[in-house]
């Protein structure tokens, strides 16, 4: 990878309503959420006042097939007869300076929003690591970290925290959500905070992704998460099915799916394939955009780009993988995302889409998972994802907020990753992602997404975007679910949709 720039990025960040290739659950963001995701259900933040609550999709979007939930991981703990020695206490950390120390003489708490954290996962570990370190650097400084899940309910318990005023000084999000908060004026620009030594090190076209207002940056960029298409080796191998070749087109896809869509010896039920969809993701939606380039929520000439006949051409095919090749759970459209990240490291399906943030709990695990590109269609190669960031609440407080700057250039910097090593706790290190900055080295297996990101596109960074996906969502959920037609769900949300992708 040149050191310069992330491949193939440098053009496909120029138009940032268009953004083309980017980085989550949902983690998506849209990633996000492409961004997140968790290992088991995050709890509710109990920092944060109460949430309004989530928009409700129509009830015909929401009536899906009887749950199949993929059971919790079973216990590893040996009996105690057999189990390992305690291992010695770690040694005790130790000031380091550097961008660790705050400059900003700030006492008081910090309170940190980490997308997906839940106490234990992989992000929750990485996470902890560092702001351990961080505080022994500033012991008059207390960093409180806040969990919130990778979905609708997740970021709606964001935004009323941080329209509040109360609760968030810092926040970790995917790229999509960023316009709507500066809109709002909830968050602060970092532009004034940028030195040189960051100027230089951060990649230029992943910082101009958070120029929203004024072009000034609004975030401190973390990481770019795309999403991949994991394989369970060991289920393919119990199915006795050969991996399929890494230049896969979809109908190969599809046929694959079909073969390790079996009755393991367990008797059990494995299903070939799966993928989280929710209002605050974008994980599924490559598999039918990539009909066409032209299939993209918004066209050059301002219509709405999931209404033509390209993109219904792609929802038919992508609805059939349950609709007609049954090679998806029966709740499928409606399973939660640690039901699907269970159902995979159980060996109960064979293959999911997700973003980077499952690979360190997957590898922790000790499953032997590969990572493989999105199948191609009509010879279109692409994924999708979105830029995690890291913002810093408003504030009056000047103090508080050098320390949140402070906070957040340390947590997307090599020194958190020189401070959070690979481990056993943490097994690809603070990075659960490329990193945002030249500086950042990624180990495995992290390092089996760099071949997908130049064909990665980023959702478009409008204000509306929270508002267009829960509006699509619906309908997405009644196309996969046979409820409604294609070309019926997307026509009826055009008008709408369309008002929310052009502000």
């Amino acid at each position: 990878m040149p050191e310069e720039t992330i491949p193939g990025l440098a053009a496909k960040f120029r138009s940032r309503r268009t953004v083309v290739a980017g980085l989550g659950t949902a983690v998506a963001g849209a990633i996000i959420a492409a961004c997140g995701g968790e290992a088991a259900p995050a709890a509710a933040p109990t920092k944060a006042p109460a949430a309004a609550a989530p928009t409700t999709a129509p009830a015909a979007a929401t009536k899906a097939p009887e749950p199949t939930k993929a059971p919790a991981p079973a216990p590893t703990t040996a009996p105690a007869a057999t189990a390992a020695p305690t291992s010695p206490p770690a040694p005790a950390r130790q000031a380091k300076g550097g961008l660790r120390k705050s400059t900003s003489g700030y006492k008081g708490t910090l309170n940190l929003w980490v997308l997906g954290y839940t106490a234990g996962n992989a992000f929750a570990n990485p996470f902890d690591n560092a702001v351990a370190q961080f505080q022994v650097d500033n012991p008059e400084i207390k960093v409180e970290v806040v969990g919130y899940p990778p979905n609708d309910e997740g970021f709606t318990k964001l935004t009323t925290a941080l329209q509040s005023g109360q609760g968030v000084d810092l926040l970790r999000l995917p790229s999509d959500r960023l316009p709507g908060y500066v809109k709002d004026d909830l968050v602060e620009a970092i532009d004034t905070y940028l030195t040189d030594a960051d100027k230089a090190d951060i990649l230029p076209n992943v910082l101009d992704v958070t120029r929203i207002k004024d072009k000034k940056a609004s975030a401190w960029p973390l990481w770019v998460v795309p999403m991949g298409i994991y394989v369970n080796k060991a289920v393919f191998a119990e199915a006795k099915v050969e991996l399929p070749p890494k230049t896969w087109t979809w109908d190969q896809f599809v046929e694959t799916a079909k073969k390790v869509t079996f009755k393991n010896a367990k008797g059990e039920q494995v299903y070939g394939w799966s993928g989280f969809i929710d209002p605050g993701v974008v994980n599924t939606w490559a598999l039918w955009m990539n009909e066409d380039p032209s299939v993209r929520p918004l066209t050059a000439d301002g219509k709405f780009g999931f209404e033509g006949a390209k993109a219904v051409a792609g929802l038919t095919r992508f609805a059939d993988l349950a609709l007609k090749h049954k090679v998806t759970p029966p709740d499928f459209g409606s399973q939660k995302d640690a039901d699907i990240k269970g159902g995979f490291q159980n060996g109960q399906l064979a293959m999911i889409v997700d973003a980077t943030g499952p690979a360190a709990q997957f590898k922790g695990a000790k499953v032997d998972f590969e990572i493989y590109p999105h199948p191609t269609m009509n010879g279109n190669k692409l994924t999708v994802g979105a830029v995690g960031l890291i913002a810093v609440a408003k504030t009056k407080d000047e103090a508080k907020r050098k320390a949140a700057m402070d906070l957040g250039r340390y947590l997307t910097s090599s020194e958190v990753q020189d401070d959070v090593p690979v481990g056993s706790n943490v097994p690809t290190g603070f990075y659960l992602a490329p990193g945002a900055r030249k500086s950042v080295k990624i180990a495995d297996p992290l390092d089996k997404f760099l071949p997908v990101l130049p064909d990665m596109w980023s959702t478009p960074l409008v204000a509306d975007w929270a508002k267009f996906t829960r509006l699509f969502h619906a309908e997405y959920q009644n196309v996969v679910f046979g409820k409604a037609k294609p070309e019926e769900a997307m026509k009826k949300i055009a008008a709408e949709a369309v008002g929310y992708l052009k502000s």
